[in-house]
Parts: C-alpha cells; sequence; structure tokens
C-alpha cells in the first residue's frame, strides 16, 4: 500500500497494487451483496463492515489478501478452509487465484447470523433488567 492514508474503500482499493484491485473490488462487492444493509468504512486502516456488531475486515499484502471474520466462524469452517492459510479469525486468499466466492458468502452470512443472536440476547437481557427494576421501584412504593 502507498504511504498516504486512505479516507474510504474506494481510496484503500485505488491505492492497493493495481494487479490486487480487481479482487479487492470483487471481495467487497461478495460482502456487499451478501450484507447489503452493512455499514461500510475504514477502521484499523482497512475496509470494515459492521451489520449488528462486527462483521468483517479485509486488506492487502505482499502475497494475498487477507479476510478476517470475528470468531469463532473461521474456526467453525476449518474443514472448508482446508486448503486455504487461516488462524482464528483470519483466512488469507491468495493473490490471483479465482476467490472462493461461495464459501466466502457463507462465513459472512455465519457472522451475521452470529451478530443476529447476540443482539436478540442483548434486547431479552436489557428487557430483564428492565422488568426486575420495574419490579424492585414497585416493591419500594409499598
Amino acid at each position: 500500500m502507498k504511504s498516504q492514508k486512505p479516507q474510504d474503500v474506494d481510496a484503500y482499493i485505488a491505492a492497493a497494487p493495481k494487479e490486487t484491485q480487481r479482487q479487492l473490488k470483487e471481495l467487497r462487492a461478495v460482502i456487499k451483496k451478501t450484507a447489503p444493509d452493512a455499514e461500510e468504512r475504514l477502521s484499523y486502516g482497512m475496509p470494515y463492515y459492521a451489520w449488528n456488531g462486527r462483521l468483517a475486515y479485509f486488506s492487502v499484502w505482499k502475497e494475498h489478501i487477507g479476510l478476517y471474520v470475528p470468531t469463532p466462524v473461521v474456526e467453525e469452517h476449518a474443514d472448508e478452509l482446508a486448503g486455504y492459510e487461516t488462524n482464528k479469525a483470519t483466512v488469507r486468499l491468495p493473490l490471483g487465484k479465482k476467490f472462493p466466492v461461495p464459501l466466502i458468502k457463507k462465513l459472512i452470512m455465519a457472522r451475521m447470523q452470529k451478530n443476529e443472536a447476540k443482539g436478540k440476547n442483548a434486547l431479552k437481557k436489557l428487557k430483564k433488567r428492565s422488568a426486575a427494576k420495574k419490579t424492585v421501584a414497585a416493591k419500594k412504593k409499598k
């Protein structure tokens, strides 16, 4: 990447080496098509997508594009990712090789489901706390 910090995803892709820009645009399109309501911005200097929490990041490296999906999604799909270098939250997609688009979509959708479930659980907890506060307040009035 060039030394000037990009201000948005378009600038991030434009600043990447020419030979990687097509793949970056493709990855961006896959994420946006899979999660059309996700917010797109830069975070930690790389493209970031948020939908009910962290969804995915990506960045270009010398020999690969890193796709970062918060844990435990990568670990849960380890068998399907066997042909790729991975760690807890990272899939390294080799430059110049065809993207596994259906697999990328699957990872993004899995993260969306986790974020949605986490949001529902948070809402349930909030409702329980609110009900408990009302009960305490009612008891104090008596």
